[in-house]
């Protein structure tokens, strides 16, 4: 808490907040483009070795982990439209920004994940019946199948950890992204040597559990951001050092009647109302008000900043929650 309170006092007498120089930001800027271009092509590329996986198997495991691949692809694509999009302002059509573009984005991947999970795990149970699990795999077939599923596992891998070092939440999703890969390829991949070795029913069983492990993750994933988009709000703790921001802004402020803090996307909405003097100057006020506004729009969790200006707080709520 005292951390958080040193980090508006140092926005309140520097105006800004502390961090990298802009040589460094740039630096990191760039690192991080990298980090996703790599992340792509290696996306493109291990999902081409994991298609001829795929047919010189004909396991549903590694089937399963290939159509996690392609959506990697997908999921891709859909970061790039969003990130496109949201670059590109339409101030008239869009007034407070595209933002919530991601977010939205994430959801219809989500969903296509989840109905191709269901697909697999379905096609999986068939053969399961059917008793159609007949798995006949050459040496050759073997050998090319774990040298390209090694092979992809090990680039997820330190993908991975490459990734997992930023701290931009595009190029952190991919590094989670690259991890899940790690697991999904290593069951996949066992899954083929335990019907291989053992017995036929182990590979449709693999591609359930595959396909159960990605539901399963991309379930949570749409909890994230539904609560993102329904207005969530903030953690107690960063209303406390709103609240301190706020009280700390100027002397002639008496009273704090509301701060409220919700997210709006992948970022907070703020609302505040402050009490000032009933006689203060219509010019003055405003200029309160609106320096604490640019204030608090300088934190970078923050998209936009309300603040109501006041002269007492024994009054009702203005917004009504009830017709709400």
């Amino acid at each position: 808490m005292l951390e958080g309170f040193n980090e508006m006092d140092a926005l309140a007498e520097r105006g800004f907040v502390p961090g990298m120089s802009k040589e460094e930001r740039e630096n990191l800027a760039r690192s991080e483009t990298t980090a996703i271009r790599l992340s792509n092509v290696a996306n493109m590329v291990l999902f081409v070795a994991k298609v001829y996986a795929s047919a010189r198997s004909g396991s549903l495991a590694i089937i399963a982990s290939t159509l996690d691949s392609l959506l990697d692809l997908l999921s891709g694509c859909i970061l790039w439209f969003t990130a496109f999009s949201m670059q590109t302002p339409n101030p008239y059509q869009y007034p407070i920004g595209k933002k919530r573009m991601q977010p939205l984005g994430i959801l219809v991947f989500a969903s296509v994940m989840a109905t191709l999970g269901l697909q697999i795990i379905l096609e999986s149970i068939r053969t399961l019946i059917s008793d159609d699990a007949e798995f006949n795999l050459t040496k050759k077939q073997e050998q090319w199948v774990v040298g390209i599923m090694l092979s992809v596992t090990l680039v997820k891998l330190v993908l991975a950890v490459y990734c997992g070092s930023f701290t931009n939440e595009i190029v952190k999703a991919y590094a989670q992204d690259h991890f899940f890969d790690v697991i999904t390829n290593t069951i996949g991949l066992i899954a083929v040597l335990l019907a291989k070795y053992l017995h036929d029913w182990m590979d449709p069983v693999g591609a359930i559990i595959l396909a159960l492990y990605t539901i399963r993750t991309w379930s949570l994933t749409v909890l994230e951001n539904v609560n993102s988009l329904v207005g969530r709000s903030a953690a107690p703790e960063y209303l406390q050092k709103l609240t301190y921001l706020c009280w700390n802004h100027h002397k002639a402020i008496k009273n704090i009647d509301t701060v409220r803090a919700y997210t709006f996307g992948s970022h907070y909405f703020v609302e505040v109302d402050i009490v000032l003097p009933t006689d203060m100057p219509l010019q003055e006020a405003h200029d309160i008000g609106e320096s604490l506004q640019e204030k608090l729009e300088l934190l970078p969790e923050i998209e936009r900043a309300f603040v109501h200006l006041d002269y007492e707080y024994g009054h009702k709520p203005e917004h009504a929650q009830a017709r709400l």
